[in-house]
Parts: C-alpha cells; sequence; structure tokens
C-alpha cells in the first residue's frame, strides 16, 4: 500500500466513524423529542397512540377528581374551549390548582381519549405561563402583553 493509499484509508474510516456517531446521535434524539400541542391542535390533528406529546393548557374549573392513592384525573383546556381529560398518578406540584397553566408530559394509550401523563409542570407564579402557551395564546389573539410574564 502506497503512502496515499494510507492516507485516503485513513481518512475514509475517520468520516465514517464520524457519520456512525451523528447517526446515533441523531436517533438518541429523535427518540427523545415530545412535540407540544394545545387541547385545539389535538381536535384538528389527533396524534397515534402511543407517540409521546407534551399537552399544554389551563386546568379545567371543577374539573380536578382526586382517584384512589394518587391518582389524579382533570382537564387540560384551552381559548377555544376544546379540553382533553388527562390522569395522572403521582405527587402533583404545591402550585397545581384549577385555572391555572400546566404542561403535562406522556401520550394517548390505545383504544382511549384520556392522555396519560408521567410528568406534570404546574404554573411558577402568578404571572407565569409556559412560553409555548403564551405563543399559541398570543397567536390566536387571547393575549394581551401586560398578563404575563415575557
Amino acid at each position: 500500500m502506497t503512502r496515499k493509499q494510507k492516507r485516503l484509508a485513513v481518512i475514509a474510516g475517520g468520516m465514517g466513524f464520524i457519520l456512525v456517531a451523528v447517526l446515533l446521535v441523531m436517533f438518541a434524539f429523535s427518540r427523545s423529542v415530545a412535540y407540544f400541542y394545545m387541547p385545539a391542535d389535538l381536535a384538528n390533528n389527533p396524534v397515534p397512540p402511543g407517540t409521546r406529546i407534551r399537552l399544554g393548557g389551563l386546568v379545567g374549573e371543577g374539573s380536578v377528581v382526586r382517584g384512589v392513592g394518587s391518582t389524579v384525573q382533570f382537564a387540560v383546556t384551552d381559548a377555544t374551549g376544546e379540553s382533553v381529560q388527562v390522569r395522572y398518578t403521582g405527587i402533583l406540584p404545591d402550585l397545581f390548582r384549577e385555572g391555572q397553566g400546566v404542561v403535562t408530559e406522556g401520550r394517548f394509550e390505545t383504544g382511549s381519549d384520556t392522555f396519560t401523563a408521567d410528568t406534570v409542570l404546574a404554573k411558577h407564579d402568578e404571572k407565569y405561563m409556559p412560553k409555548d402557551v403564551a405563543d399559541r395564546l398570543k397567536a390566536q389573539g387571547l393575549w394581551k402583553e401586560g398578563e404575563g410574564a415575557k
């Protein structure tokens, strides 16, 4: 093997290694991505069961029902009036309450309209609204600049 062929083999091997590393990183990121939806988005474009998503909006007034143990069911609503029933088993954040902003993460189970959440993030303080939720409300013309943190 000449020096030129050795050099080309090392370069080709290095490029192959980098390509494999990039593909593994892309595969890992694609498995952990959870897209953000609001109830109106799900009404217009339902997601397949088992797909991991983030569901955001407001906790519906009068919708919180405490079940056995630490199981809680509640509705996530948005400004359009659409709502999605959510089931969560675990300890809720201290600031979780009706009428407050919430982002849940989980999936719809096969054959059910109820969203099963494994993570619930509640509003931070009286002026906080999750950025994705605030952006959607602004886009719908239902959010005014003085209503929440920038």
